[in-house]
């Protein structure tokens, strides 16, 4: 762009009220564009906070699909309950198949583990496994008898 025509265009005046005709889309292959709070009802965790970690596994529970005419679900729960039918699949995983920020896949899991549709395998945490020390010193002591 060279200085003469950024001379005769005009300035942008951020403060002016906007028409609807500035609010329309410039690119229809864009299609409807939903913020991610309405997704959640404007929740931003799920009630059980701590139940989803990154690489907890989640199932849809048989005979969901029957329960789901039940509670009223969105269709992302919907894509979510899909995705889980056939094989457990991490938090991360549904996230990456959905195109969801794993924020928003949390809370829409909530949801589906509050209307009871699916279950959690949560993780092992470290401090709960045994210390590989400890068990070799018990092979060796069971294999000194």
């Amino acid at each position: 762009m060279s200085t003469e025509d950024a001379a005769t265009e005009p300035a942008l005046d951020l403060f002016a009220p906007r028409t609807p005709v500035d609010d329309r889309w410039f690119d229809d292959d864009a299609g409807p564009v939903v913020r991610l709070f309405s997704m959640t009802g404007g929740r931003a965790r799920p009630a059980d906070d701590g139940l989803f970690d990154l690489i907890s596994l989640v199932t849809a529970v048989s005979g969901a699909e029957q329960a789901v005419a039940d509670h009223p679900l969105a269709p992302e729960h919907h894509a979510i309950l899909e995705l889980c039918r056939d094989e457990p699949l991490s938090v991360a995983e549904l996230g990456s198949y959905t195109d969801l920020p794993v924020s928003v896949v949390r809370v829409l899991l909530g949801d589906l583990n509050d209307a009871e549709l699916v279950t959690v395998t949560r993780p092992v945490q470290l401090a709960l496994l045994p210390d590989e020390r400890l068990l070799r010193d018990v092979i060796n002591g069971l294999r000194a008898l």
